[in-house]
């Protein structure tokens, strides 16, 4: 078995190569199925997704049996001053390894978010609840969702949220260095969704793509909160002095809109391979702990 990940080396596509290495995560041990699978890990610098003859020839050669795509422009604030980059990475990126995964009979996993939604709502968004994004990263998304669905017919599409690991930049790392500096942080208290630890949307990935359960899922940590919720846990976790107070979203000066509720429900887990994502209390406590260990 081949398992080509683009964006190995971000938050995502580092924890699925590393889960493959070692053979167990949190959760639990990964299947058997993986034990002997060979890694094939991209960047943008060995891979340039964004050009679809590249993508097709690399394909061709690589010929893997499963394809994660992790890579993406997720600078929500840059994609509405650079459109043409997100467009490219986002919509183009996912397009063309779409049309090569058809090509070479892959199974294709694309990874997306929970910004596909207006996020005006109440009740968590579940997968057949339509799509309406605000933002240029949020349509960005949805039109690379639309382009799989069109061109691969061995889909996998992996809607998530809030999410953080161990490696490259996050809310829980930020929360923490600014904690430790300042003693004294403002966090907006209007904004609720769901903490995903990146292992343990890992694990599901790897459990979706040795299935022939396609379509779309949404796949974020147990529970919701606001980030004013989410900081002040995080520094409870650490034991770190600091006071947390909480803001609207108005008093921060941003160019993207960011959807106010933007909860997801893993419904498509639930009724296929099995929700098995902790609490998102659980896992940030167990990220932290191996996190100050670091």
């Amino acid at each position: 078995m081949k398992i080509l990940i683009t964006g190995c080396k971000g938050q995502l596509g580092s924890e699925i190569i590393h889960i493959l290495q070692n053979g167990t995560c949190e959760l639990e041990t990964i299947p058997q199925e993986y034990k002997y699978a060979k890694i094939i890990g991209t960047d943008s610098k060995k891979l340039d997704i964004t050009n679809l003859g590249l993508v097709r020839e690399y394909m061709d050669k690589v010929r893997p049996n499963i394809v994660i795509n992790s890579a993406a422009y997720t600078n929500v604030d840059g994609c509405e001053s650079n459109q043409n980059l997100a467009f490219k990475v986002n919509s183009l990126g996912a397009r063309n390894l779409a049309i090569a995964c058809e090509q070479i009979d892959a199974k294709f996993i694309h990874i997306s978010t929970d910004y596909v939604f207006e996020g005006n709502g109440t009740i968590p968004y579940r997968e057949y609840d339509i799509a309406n994004p605000v933002s240029v990263y949020g349509k960005t998304k949805l039109l690379g969702e639309n382009y799989v669905r069109e061109f691969c017919s061995k889909y996998f599409i992996v809607r998530t949220a809030w999410l953080y690991g161990h490696n490259g930049n996050n809310f829980v790392k930020t929360i923490i260095k600014a904690a430790k500096e300042k003693g004294h942080l403002d966090v907006v208290d209007d904004q609720r969704g769901n903490p995903t630890n990146a292992e343990d949307l890992a694990f599901h990935i790897l459990k979706l793509a040795l299935t022939y359960e396609y379509g779309i899922y949404h796949c974020t940590g147990t529970g919701e909160c606001t980030w004013y919720d989410f900081a002040n846990t995080i520094v409870q976790y650490t034991n770190i002095d600091c006071t947390i107070n909480p803001i609207t979203s108005d008093k921060i000066n941003r160019v993207a809109k960011r959807p106010a509720f933007s909860s997801l429900d893993n419904m498509m887990l639930r009724c296929t391979v099995g929700d098995k994502m902790r609490a998102w209390e659980q896992a940030l406590k167990g990220f932290i702990s191996e996190f100050l260990k670091e």
